[in-house]
Protein backbone atom coordinates (compact mmCIF):
# COMPACT_ATOMS: atom_id res chain seq x y z
CA UNK A 1 0.00 0.00 0.00
CA UNK A 2 1.22 3.47 -0.90
CA UNK A 3 -0.58 5.66 1.67
CA UNK A 4 -0.23 9.43 1.51
CA UNK A 5 -2.14 12.26 3.17
CA UNK A 6 -3.67 15.48 1.90
CA UNK A 7 -6.60 16.52 4.08
CA UNK A 8 -9.29 18.45 2.21
CA UNK A 9 -9.35 21.33 4.67
CA UNK A 10 -11.29 23.64 2.35
CA UNK A 11 -14.17 21.20 1.95
CA UNK A 12 -17.33 22.07 3.90
CA UNK A 13 -17.40 18.54 5.29
CA UNK A 14 -14.03 18.99 6.97
CA UNK A 15 -15.06 22.43 8.23
CA UNK A 16 -18.20 20.93 9.79
CA UNK A 17 -15.89 19.22 12.25
CA UNK A 18 -18.20 16.36 13.21
CA UNK A 19 -16.65 13.11 14.37
CA UNK A 20 -17.78 9.48 14.50
CA UNK A 21 -16.75 6.23 16.10
CA UNK A 22 -15.93 4.16 12.99
CA UNK A 23 -17.76 0.85 12.88
CA UNK A 24 -17.10 -0.19 9.31
CA UNK A 25 -15.74 0.62 5.87
CA UNK A 26 -17.71 1.54 2.74
CA UNK A 27 -16.13 1.02 -0.68
CA UNK A 28 -17.11 3.44 -3.44
CA UNK A 29 -15.97 4.10 -7.00
CA UNK A 30 -16.14 7.46 -8.68
CA UNK A 31 -18.49 6.75 -11.59
CA UNK A 32 -16.36 8.72 -14.05
CA UNK A 33 -13.69 7.69 -16.54
CA UNK A 34 -10.76 9.44 -14.88
CA UNK A 35 -8.23 7.31 -12.98
CA UNK A 36 -6.03 10.26 -11.96
CA UNK A 37 -6.01 11.22 -8.30
CA UNK A 38 -5.44 14.88 -9.18
CA UNK A 39 -9.05 15.05 -10.39
CA UNK A 40 -10.23 14.69 -6.79
CA UNK A 41 -7.27 15.45 -4.53
CA UNK A 42 -5.45 18.76 -4.61
CA UNK A 43 -3.61 20.98 -4.83
CA UNK A 44 -0.57 19.29 -6.38
CA UNK A 45 1.86 18.07 -3.74
CA UNK A 46 4.58 17.14 -6.20
CA UNK A 47 3.19 13.64 -6.70
CA UNK A 48 -0.37 14.22 -7.86
CA UNK A 49 0.28 16.48 -10.83
CA UNK A 50 -1.50 19.75 -11.61
CA UNK A 51 -5.24 19.76 -12.11
CA UNK A 52 -5.62 22.32 -14.89
CA UNK A 53 -9.34 22.71 -14.25
CA UNK A 54 -8.89 23.12 -10.49
CA UNK A 55 -12.03 21.02 -9.94
CA UNK A 56 -10.63 18.80 -7.19
CA UNK A 57 -12.57 18.29 -3.95
CA UNK A 58 -10.44 20.56 -1.77
CA UNK A 59 -13.01 23.35 -2.02
CA UNK A 60 -16.19 24.28 -0.18
CA UNK A 61 -18.67 22.38 -2.35
CA UNK A 62 -17.04 20.51 -5.25
CA UNK A 63 -19.23 20.97 -8.31
CA UNK A 64 -21.83 22.55 -6.04
CA UNK A 65 -22.26 19.32 -4.09
CA UNK A 66 -21.82 18.45 -0.44
CA UNK A 67 -19.46 15.51 -0.87
CA UNK A 68 -16.31 14.25 0.81
CA UNK A 69 -14.72 10.88 1.52
CA UNK A 70 -11.93 9.73 3.78
CA UNK A 71 -9.65 8.53 1.00
CA UNK A 72 -9.15 8.10 -2.75
CA UNK A 73 -7.28 5.37 -4.62
CA UNK A 74 -5.98 6.01 -8.12
CA UNK A 75 -3.03 7.11 -10.26
CA UNK A 76 -0.30 9.55 -9.37
CA UNK A 77 1.28 11.74 -12.06
CA UNK A 78 3.91 9.07 -12.75
CA UNK A 79 1.24 6.41 -13.31
CA UNK A 80 1.81 4.49 -10.10
CA UNK A 81 -1.05 3.71 -7.72
CA UNK A 82 -1.53 5.37 -4.36
CA UNK A 83 -4.06 5.91 -1.59
CA UNK A 84 -4.61 9.45 -0.34
CA UNK A 85 -6.18 10.08 3.04
CA UNK A 86 -8.42 13.13 2.61
CA UNK A 87 -10.25 13.27 5.96
CA UNK A 88 -9.27 12.17 9.47
CA UNK A 89 -10.53 8.58 9.85
CA UNK A 90 -12.88 9.54 12.69
CA UNK A 91 -14.35 12.51 10.82
CA UNK A 92 -17.95 12.26 9.67
CA UNK A 93 -17.77 12.03 5.88
CA UNK A 94 -20.35 12.90 3.25
CA UNK A 95 -20.12 9.79 1.10
CA UNK A 96 -23.05 7.46 1.69
CA UNK A 97 -26.14 9.62 1.32
CA UNK A 98 -27.57 7.91 4.39
CA UNK A 99 -26.93 6.74 7.95
CA UNK A 100 -23.63 5.09 6.98
CA UNK A 101 -22.09 8.57 7.17
CA UNK A 102 -22.45 8.23 10.94
CA UNK A 103 -20.69 4.87 11.14
CA UNK A 104 -18.47 4.13 8.13
CA UNK A 105 -15.13 5.25 6.79
CA UNK A 106 -15.74 5.80 3.07
CA UNK A 107 -13.23 5.72 0.24
CA UNK A 108 -13.42 6.08 -3.53
CA UNK A 109 -11.57 4.07 -6.15
CA UNK A 110 -10.99 6.22 -9.23
CA UNK A 111 -12.62 4.53 -12.20
CA UNK A 112 -11.19 4.34 -15.70
CA UNK A 113 -13.11 2.98 -18.67
CA UNK A 114 -13.82 -0.16 -16.56
CA UNK A 115 -12.20 -2.53 -19.08
CA UNK A 116 -8.46 -2.21 -18.30
CA UNK A 117 -7.64 -5.31 -16.26
CA UNK A 118 -4.11 -4.11 -15.43
CA UNK A 119 -5.38 -0.92 -13.83
CA UNK A 120 -8.24 -2.72 -12.11
CA UNK A 121 -5.99 -5.35 -10.55
CA UNK A 122 -3.65 -2.68 -9.20
CA UNK A 123 -6.34 -0.53 -7.57
CA UNK A 124 -8.21 -3.62 -6.35
CA UNK A 125 -5.04 -4.85 -4.60
CA UNK A 126 -4.41 -1.37 -3.18
CA UNK A 127 -7.98 -1.28 -1.86
CA UNK A 128 -7.60 -4.69 -0.21
CA UNK A 129 -4.38 -3.59 1.49
CA UNK A 130 -5.98 -0.31 2.56
CA UNK A 131 -8.92 -2.15 4.13
CA UNK A 132 -6.52 -4.50 5.91
CA UNK A 133 -4.77 -1.43 7.31
CA UNK A 134 -8.05 0.07 8.58
CA UNK A 135 -9.20 -3.28 9.98
CA UNK A 136 -6.03 -3.55 12.03
CA UNK A 137 -6.33 0.08 13.12
CA UNK A 138 -9.92 -0.27 14.37
CA UNK A 139 -10.22 -3.97 15.17
CA UNK A 140 -12.57 -4.62 12.24
CA UNK A 141 -12.97 -7.89 10.38
CA UNK A 142 -13.84 -8.40 6.73
CA UNK A 143 -17.48 -8.55 7.84
CA UNK A 144 -17.35 -4.83 8.58
CA UNK A 145 -16.72 -3.97 4.92
CA UNK A 146 -19.50 -3.19 2.44
CA UNK A 147 -19.76 -1.31 -0.84
CA UNK A 148 -22.17 1.52 -1.63
CA UNK A 149 -24.70 -0.71 -3.40
CA UNK A 150 -24.73 -3.08 -0.43
CA UNK A 151 -25.28 -0.10 1.85
CA UNK A 152 -28.33 0.81 -0.20
CA UNK A 153 -29.75 -2.69 0.23
CA UNK A 154 -29.20 -2.37 3.98
CA UNK A 155 -31.05 0.95 4.01
CA UNK A 156 -28.06 3.00 5.15
CA UNK A 157 -26.92 4.52 1.84
CA UNK A 158 -28.36 6.10 -1.29
CA UNK A 159 -29.21 4.16 -4.45
CA UNK A 160 -25.86 3.75 -6.18
CA UNK A 161 -24.49 0.75 -8.08
CA UNK A 162 -20.85 1.01 -7.08
CA UNK A 163 -18.81 -1.10 -6.98
CA UNK A 164 -20.82 -4.00 -8.37
CA UNK A 165 -21.07 -2.42 -11.84
CA UNK A 166 -17.26 -2.73 -12.09
CA UNK A 167 -15.85 -5.61 -10.04
CA UNK A 168 -17.71 -8.42 -11.86
CA UNK A 169 -16.24 -7.28 -15.19
CA UNK A 170 -12.92 -8.56 -13.85
CA UNK A 171 -14.16 -11.67 -12.08
CA UNK A 172 -14.38 -10.04 -8.66
CA UNK A 173 -17.17 -9.21 -6.20
CA UNK A 174 -17.45 -7.85 -2.70
CA UNK A 175 -17.40 -11.44 -1.47
CA UNK A 176 -14.03 -12.08 -3.12
CA UNK A 177 -12.84 -8.71 -1.82
CA UNK A 178 -13.81 -9.55 1.75
CA UNK A 179 -12.24 -13.00 1.39
CA UNK A 180 -8.92 -11.45 0.37
CA UNK A 181 -9.04 -9.03 3.29
CA UNK A 182 -9.77 -11.95 5.62
CA UNK A 183 -6.86 -13.92 4.22
CA UNK A 184 -4.50 -10.99 4.74
CA UNK A 185 -5.74 -10.54 8.31
CA UNK A 186 -5.27 -14.23 9.18
CA UNK A 187 -1.88 -14.83 10.83
CA UNK A 188 0.28 -17.35 9.01
CA UNK A 189 1.34 -20.10 11.37
CA UNK A 190 5.17 -20.04 11.38
CA UNK A 191 5.34 -23.79 11.89
CA UNK A 192 3.55 -27.09 11.38
CA UNK A 193 3.32 -30.01 13.80
CA UNK A 194 5.05 -33.34 13.16
CA UNK A 195 4.59 -36.49 15.28
CA UNK A 196 7.80 -38.42 15.77
CA UNK A 197 7.75 -42.10 14.72
CA UNK A 198 10.08 -44.93 15.63
CA UNK A 199 13.44 -44.62 13.87
CA UNK A 200 13.27 -40.82 13.55
CA UNK A 201 16.09 -38.48 14.38
CA UNK A 202 16.25 -34.72 14.24
CA UNK A 203 18.59 -34.98 11.25
CA UNK A 204 16.26 -37.36 9.42
CA UNK A 205 13.21 -35.18 10.09
CA UNK A 206 15.06 -32.04 8.94
CA UNK A 207 16.15 -33.78 5.74
CA UNK A 208 12.64 -35.04 4.96
CA UNK A 209 10.68 -31.97 5.98
CA UNK A 210 13.10 -29.12 5.31
CA UNK A 211 15.22 -30.64 2.55
CA UNK A 212 18.49 -30.43 4.48
CA UNK A 213 19.51 -32.52 7.49
CA UNK A 214 21.79 -29.77 8.74
CA UNK A 215 18.69 -27.70 9.48
CA UNK A 216 17.95 -29.97 12.46
CA UNK A 217 19.30 -27.15 14.64
CA UNK A 218 16.29 -25.02 13.62
CA UNK A 219 13.90 -27.73 14.80
CA UNK A 220 15.86 -28.10 18.00
CA UNK A 221 15.79 -24.37 18.72
CA UNK A 222 12.08 -23.96 17.81
CA UNK A 223 11.13 -26.72 20.26
CA UNK A 224 13.49 -25.64 23.03
CA UNK A 225 15.31 -28.97 23.03
CA UNK A 226 18.53 -29.21 25.02
CA UNK A 227 19.61 -32.51 23.48
CA UNK A 228 19.14 -34.45 20.23
CA UNK A 229 17.11 -37.17 21.93
CA UNK A 230 13.52 -37.54 20.69
CA UNK A 231 10.94 -40.30 21.16
CA UNK A 232 8.07 -41.83 19.22
CA UNK A 233 4.81 -39.95 19.73
CA UNK A 234 6.55 -36.68 20.54
CA UNK A 235 5.05 -33.60 18.84
CA UNK A 236 7.59 -31.31 17.21
CA UNK A 237 7.17 -27.92 15.62
CA UNK A 238 8.64 -27.84 12.12
CA UNK A 239 9.48 -24.43 10.57
CA UNK A 240 7.47 -23.49 7.46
Amino acid sequence: MNLRKLILTNNACFKAGKTIIPKGIMVHSTGANNPWLKRYVGPDDGFLGKNQYNNHWNQEKPGGRQVCVHAFIGKLADGTIATYQTLPWNHRGWHAGGKANDTHIGFEICEDGLSDSTYFNKVYREAVEFCVYLCKLYGFTEKNIICHSEGYKLGIASNHADVMHWFPKHGKSMDTFRAEVKKALTPINPYKIYTVVKGDSLWKIAKEKLGNGERYTEIKALNGLTSNIIYAGQKLKIPN
